[in-house]
């Protein structure tokens, strides 16, 4: 079967696309480079292909299971996937699936929208957007310097230069708050994420490095950068539902892409705790399990979920307020 890229699975219009499926007792998985449900009869396991290029939902109900291969597949072709009960209902959770990594959040009608009220007010300003971008930026670079400064990091051998660091991220705050647009402000960001790999390089003897994305086996440090980035997806994912703000309402990584304000939100903890703990778990040769282990108990001990969650809360707030003060004062239209 020829590999087909994920736009090409889209060309049939969701409103034009044939097949809804509801599944109960089979497992869905990929054969063969499809995707199919396998049923058991007797001592047979039999074999039914999904369209899922012609599919606009799939409702898994009682005792189904699906595997990583399926989601990824049934994602790239921007499928819908949600798991009920028996006959269709209630909807557990549900996947708007048009990216290759899928977010499950339990549908609730009833989750706070207080912080989602804050956040609009200001989102379409273009100006208090960029406020609350710079803000994001300015906790990620508390959060590194008090990360990499860290005793945890320091026994575990990643030696720092204190004074380099610290130059850096002053400039880089510099950088930050002069900064006029978004443009100019992702540049920033690249900028200094570079200069903190051959920091990071530096610390733990690790050598020469170039950042590649989808790192092999033959770049321990590039893998477990790739790795370590998708759990702090995790946790930007996980705060923002907590809050109930839309992944699309991102202040940096682009309003029109889906899934920016993840990319935002996981940027607060992925130089600061995920980068020093792949240059680290590289040159003393850990397993992707011993680095994931690693990762998750730095994560854990710095509270960065918290962490996440309060600098959302706090840019909300700040500049909800301050677009609703902005609003009243404005003269009214005669």
């Amino acid at each position: 079967m020829e590999n087909l890229a994920a736009s090409d699975l889209k060309t049939i219009l969701h409103s034009k696309r044939a097949n809804l499926y509801y599944l109960e007792h089979c497992r869905v998985l990929v054969n063969g480079g499809r995707v199919e449900y396998v049923t058991d009869q007797g001592k047979r396991s039999l074999y039914w292909n999904i369209p899922i290029a012609n599919t606009t939902t799939v409702l898994l109900g009682t005792g189904t299971s699906v595997t990583q291969a399926a989601m990824r597949e049934l994602a790239k072709a921007g499928v819908l996937v949600g798991f009920c009960g028996g006959g269709g209902t209630p909807l557990f959770t549900a996947n708007e699936a048009d990216i290759e990594v899928a977010w499950f959040s339990p549908q609730s009608e009833y989750r706070p929208t207080e912080y989602l009220q804050h956040w609009v007010r200001f989102w379409f300003d273009d100006a208090l957007r960029l406020t609350a971008a710079k803000a994001f930026q300015q906790a990620r670079l508390e959060r590194i310097q008090r990360q990499w400064m860290s005793r945890p990091l320091r026994d575990a051998g990643f030696s720092v230069d204190a004074g380099m660091l610290h130059k850096a991220l002053e400039a880089s705050t510099r950088n930050v708050a002069a900064a006029p647009d978004n443009t100019a402000l992702l540049t920033e960001e690249a900028r200094l994420t570079k200069h903190l790999f051959k920091l990071a390089a530096q610390a733990t003897g690790y050598g020469e490095f170039t950042r590649a994305k989808r790192g092999t086996g033959a770049d321990p440090a590039n893998s477990f950068l790739d790795h370590g980035n998708y759990l702090a997806y995790g946790l930007g994912a996980t705060a923002t539902w907590v809050l109930g703000l839309p992944h699309g309402l991102a202040v940096l990584h682009g309003k029109t892409r889906r899934g920016g304000l993840v990319f935002d939100v996981a940027d607060l903890v992925k130089d600061a705790h995920i980068l020093p703990q792949a240059f680290v778990s590289a040159q003393r040769g850990d397993s992707e399990q011993e680095f994931r282990r690693a990762c998750i108990e730095s994560l854990t001990r710095g509270e960065a979920l918290d962490f996440m969650i309060d600098t959302l809360q706090a840019v909300a707030l700040q500049l909800g307020r301050q677009a609703q003060a902005s609003a009243t004062q404005e003269p009214r239209a005669p």
